[in-house]
């Protein structure tokens, strides 16, 4: 493992189950923003670590938690992941024990991600709209039942949700159910609360970027404040340097907001 982290230890507030998180602070600092960065579809907490090199230019901490492992039948723990209540809480739980621990700024929180992981950046906005300063999230999967009816049944990526869901979408109310509260489209009045940007490219063949296009134009008729949509000349990709760069842009905004008074 990269040096550079430190793995920590969280107990859920729900289930009392011990999570593995890897942690990242800068030398010497005091007050940091922290990023939490959010692991994609089929990975764990080692999945973005690369993120790290945008963090150390500019002085911030970042958190990678595990909340419960991949999205995947290969997870034995698959139905907690993808979006439920314990993954959401894996995080929160997360975040609270390192800002409890280490001088991390509250008020400068920042989560990122990319496909699942751009999912669960979503989920967590809505979760806890006005804990994060900026959520950026990158071709995120926004409708999961929509998602499975893209690949088909038993087909690859559609095979993981029936392992976290508990089976297809139509094979009962209770799997509809379970659908239905892991996608970002049942929540698009908390996301409407959020500090949300949301990016997808034109080519993406995993995600198509249709699900942020009808995530947008449900939040937008709720008129947000600081929602923003870009559809990019790209494919399934996610972009760090961007979304670091509006993370800077934000703190700018808030330094000139407390001159002005």
């Amino acid at each position: 493992m990269d040096e550079r982290f430190k793995e920590i230890e969280v107990e859920s507030s729900i289930d009392g189950v011990i999570e593995k998180n890897l942690l990242y602070l800068p030398e010497n600092s005091e007050n940091t923003p922290m990023v939490i960065g959010l692991h994609t579809w089929s990975h764990d907490r080692f999945n973005q670590m690369g993120i790290i090199k945008y963090c150390e230019t500019r002085g911030w901490a970042l958190l990678l938690p595990e909340f419960r492992g991949s999205n995947t039948e290969n997870n034995p723990r698959a139905p907690k992941a993808c979006g439920s209540l314990l993954a959401r809480q894996d995080i929160i739980d997360a975040v609270e024990h390192v800002c409890g621990n280490y001088s991390i700024d509250k008020s400068k929180l920042f989560v990122l991600g990319g496909s699942g992981g751009g999912h669960m950046s979503l989920m967590m906005a809505a979760f806890r709209p006005t804990l994060w300063r900026g959520v950026s999230s990158w071709c995120p999967i926004t409708d999961v039942a929509l998602w499975h009816r893209y690949y088909g049944r038993g087909i690859r990526y559609a095979a993981n949700m029936e392992a976290c869901c508990g089976g297809a979408p139509g094979d009962s109310d209770d799997i509809d159910r379970e659908y239905a509260l892991r996608s970002p489209m049942s929540y698009t009045s908390a996301i409407s609360q959020a500090a949300v940007s949301v990016h997808h490219g034109r080519y993406d063949r995993s995600v198509p970027y249709v699900h942020t296009l009808n995530l947008a134009a449900a939040v937008e008729r709720l008129h947000p404040e600081n929602f923003f949509c870009e559809i990019f000349d790209g494919a399934h990709e996610m972009r760090a340097e961007r979304a670091f760069e509006w993370f800077e842009q934000l703190l700018s905004s808030d330094d000139k907001k407390e001159l002005t008074g």
